[in-house]
């Protein structure tokens, strides 16, 4: 089933899991306050930024719509008395920039919506609760069955995903959970299939997938009803917190979270596994896994917000992933993101950076292994090993499993044509993001160097050495001209060969004797045997003539003065 959504303008085809940086460019002093202009940008392409002007007061609001994920952030205080004076100014702006940073750099704090709106208004000022509640009004008119029983606000991270609590007027003792979404950037399936794979998703029964209870789609929204889990997900079992809480408030600075028990990773790890197993088996892709998208019921774990992958919406660990160029396809993303929760639940938090090279200690050596094998630096540049590999290490492969029988997902051919095609185009675009941020890091590492210390320290050294061969090489140059030239002048001129001496004559009754021969023209002849001469035998000519050919300037050239006898004298 389907239902009519309007798109909201301008807010389709934007990845929201895209950091966004900023940085205070100036501040400006009006009469009353000063404002602080701010150079955001989305990505790595500086082409995406803009411009921002704040108050201190904007951070001050900002900074209270935070304080409910008790994270301690350095906020600079508040002045009443001598605000305004420049050097108070400046410091105060190397403070607010401090404070971006702390925001912009926290996991949480950078996706949520407070955080969006002060540094993206243009593209974030919508909103999302009353236009979903609306869509959502307008469908249950068509299907009267079901009635909202309220908003669960701020149950999730995404932006453009909200959650209501709604009953079935047939079961009214049941609960359920519908989520509103747009879709994402990543949506390549066609409506028709998008549909058909919805339809399939709601036939899917498997022990460790979470149901499907209805989904109906649009143009631009999808929605989705499901059973509600009152014992909530994997990781509000580690951080002991209600499932119904602010999201911030229950995962930004859990007090009271710990990681589970060996048996416990066991068993959850490898339903886990099972589960995106039945995934890739099926070619349904996933690249959604993360331990708020694990449902935990009576000692099962079950996948949720498996449509993620076909609704087109970014993975929450996309700008983790795009760090690293072989993790290029959904399955070592989904390996990638089991890591990931792996590491969580053996320490009771996510880890800070990845990779991972150093583990704390406990007593698991066959977990660090495991995570030694997906989120260490060789691994995240050598590949990640496949789920079947996983389910074959000794952590796992000896785990009993409750559920014994193989479940199957069977798939159209002409689904599964457009799924893998669907999926080529995801994995292209994430490709295509990990080249662009590949070339930027090469591009900033380049300019780091070129503007170091030590760098220019280094050309310095190189071009004084440059220098001065230059200038030992130019005086080279001038000695052995000089040389050449007292040389050639101290030595003797060559000599030119005499005229030939004429034959003896004969007596008179010998013939006559020959005319005697022309008389040499010595200013040209003498001058041509020379010059042989100097070009032959001696040594010092050789090295005079060189010198006056390299030294030869057709500008030291006398103009000749002519006189025209041509015409004819009357």
């Amino acid at each position: 089933m389907s239902f009519r959504a309007k798109p909201i303008p301008g807010q389709l085809l934007l990845d929201d899991t895209v950091p966004l940086t900023a940085a205070i460019e100036a501040s400006q002093n009006l009469q009353s306050h000063t404002e602080y202009i701010i150079r955001v940008q989305r990505g790595v392409s500086s082409e995406n930024s803009w411009q921002v002007i704040r108050r201190y007061s904007d951070f001050d609001v900002l900074n209270n719509s935070l304080m409910v994920c008790g994270v301690s952030l350095p906020l600079p205080p508040k002045k009443l008395i001598g605000n305004m004076d420049r050097e108070f100014i400046a410091e105060r702006q190397r403070g607010l920039q401090a404070y971006l940073d702390a925001v912009t750099q926290h996991p949480l704090l950078c996706a949520a919506l407070p955080v969006k709106k002060f540094l993206d208004p243009n593209n974030y000022s919508a909103n999302y609760t009353e236009i979903a509640l609306q869509q959502v009004s307008m469908f249950f008119r068509s299907d009267p069955k079901w009635v909202v029983m309220e908003p669960l606000r701020d149950l999730g991270w995404r932006i453009r995903k909200k959650y209501f609590l709604v009953k079935n007027k047939e079961q009214v003792k049941e609960r359920y959970l519908l989520s509103w979404v747009d879709l994402g950037p990543d949506k390549f399936l066609s409506d028709k299939d998008l549909q058909s794979t919805m339809k399939l998703l709601t036939s899917l029964s498997s022990p460790y997938v979470c149901p499907l209870l209805f989904s109906s789609t649009s143009e631009s929204t999808a929605l989705l009803i499901r059973p509600f889990s009152e014992a909530g997900s994997l990781r509000d079992h580690i951080c002991k917190v209600k499932p119904r809480e602010n999201y911030l408030k229950k995962y930004g600075n859990p007090k009271k979270s710990q990681p589970l028990e060996l048996s416990e990773i066991k068993l959850y790890g490898r339903q886990i596994l099972e589960g995106l197993r039945l995934l890739h088996d099926g070619g349904l892709f996933y690249g959604h896994l993360q331990a708020s998208n694990v449902m935990l019921e009576q000692g099962v774990c079950r996948l949720t917000d498996v449509e993620n992958g076909m609704l087109g919406v970014p993975s929450a660990l996309r700008p983790a992933v795009t760090h690293f160029r072989k993790i290029n396809t959904i399955e070592s993303m989904d390996v990638f993101c089991f890591g990931h929760l792996l590491y969580e639940i053996t320490y009771g938090r996510p880890p800070d950076n990845v990779p991972v090279d150093n583990y704390p200690d406990i007593p698991y050596t066959a977990v660090v292994s495991v995570l030694q094998s997906i989120l260490s630096t060789e691994a995240c540049k050598s590949g990640m090993p496949t789920v079947s590999q996983l389910i074959q290490t000794p952590l796992f492969s000896d785990v009993p499993l409750p559920h014994s029988e193989k479940a199957q997902i069977r798939v159209p051919s002409r689904l599964k044509e457009a799924l893998r095609a669907a999926k080529e185009r995801v994995e292209k675009r994430l490709q295509e993001e990990q080249k662009m941020l590949h070339q930027h890091k090469r591009l900033t590492r380049a300019q780091s160097h070129h503007g170091s210390e030590e760098e220019r320290k280094r050309r310095k050294i190189l071009a004084r050495k440059k220098c001065k061969q230059s200038t030992c090489e130019n005086d080279d140059d001038v000695s052995v001209r000089n040389n050449n030239n007292s040389s050639s002048g101290a030595s003797s001129p060559p000599t030119c060969p005499s005229s030939p001496t004429p034959p003896p004559t004969t007596g008179p009754g010998g013939p006559p004797a020959p005319p005697p021969l022309p008389a040499l023209d010595t200013s040209s002849s003498s001058s041509s045997s020379c010059s042989f001469s100097a070009a032959g035998p001696l040594p010092g000519g050789r090295a005079a003539l060189l010198s006056s050919i390299q030294a030869f300037s057709k500008g030291n050239l006398k103009k000749a003065q002519t006189e025209d006898r041509s015409r004819p004298v009357f």
